[in-house]
Formats: C-alpha cells, sequence, structure tokens
C-alpha cells in the first residue's frame, strides 16, 4: 500500500534511539584505548544502526519496506543489548550503568515490536 513520505524526527522510536546512540558513544569514550577496533566500534556501529534503520524506513514507499528496516534496526538493538552485557561483564561499565542502559535498549526493542505490530494491522 502506498503511503506518504514519513519523517522519521516524528517518531518517538527514532528520538529514544538516537538519545542512546549519543550515550553509547559518550560511554564508549571511556573504554581502553586497545578496544577502539573492537568493542568500542562494534557497540557504537549495532546502536547507531537503530536510528538509521528507522529513518532509512522512514524513506521508504511501503509499510512492508518500512517494516524490514524496523527488523534490521530490532536486531542491532539484540546486538548492543548483548554488547552492553560484554561491556559489563569486562568490567568497562559498572553494573548501574550497564542496567540503566539495558533498560533502555529493552524499552527501545519493545517500542520497534510494538510500531511493527501497527503496520501489520494496518
Amino acid at each position: 500500500m502506498q503511503k506518504q513520505m514519513r519523517d522519521f524526527k516524528k517518531y518517538d522510536i527514532w528520538s529514544l534511539s538516537h538519545s542512546f546512540t549519543l550515550e553509547i558513544y559518550k560511554m564508549t569514550s571511556l573504554f581502553p584505548k586497545e578496544e577502539l577496533y573492537g568493542l568500542t566500534s562494534q557497540i557504537r556501529r549495532a546502536s547507531a544502526s537503530i536510528p538509521t534503520n528507522i529513518s532509512e524506513g522512514c524513506g521508504r514507499n511501503s509499510d512492508k519496506e518500512f517494516n524490514q528496516f524496523l527488523n534490521i534496526a530490532l536486531g542491532s538493538a539484540n546486538e548492543a543489548e548483548y554488547l552492553l552485557i560484554l561491556a559489563k561483564d569486562l568490567q568497562y561499565l559498572n553494573n548501574e550503568i550497564a542496567e540503566n542502559q539495558i533498560q533502555k535498549i529493552n524499552s527501545i526493542k519493545s517500542k520497534i515490536y510494538k510500531l511493527k505490530q501497527k503496520l501489520i494491522q494496518q
């Protein structure tokens, strides 16, 4: 079904995932320098992939295509969650900060899932 172009900046889920990405960039600047091309790079890419795919999906013509990009965003959110757990277990993040970020990513995942459900029902 043909839709008018969506403005990704109007989506709460985009704003939340963009803020999450900014926080990840700040947090990872404190990671050990030897992780720059490893965990630091990987968690930054995974987190940035979430709002990036939401943005890209908004530029597509159909709900089906948008849904595909939301699937990719959801996969990236799962990847970011795992990488936060890894960073915590490597003691690059303290438990409180890690748990706070994991709560945020789980909220983002839930909202992506709900948006996907709305698209399917239309």
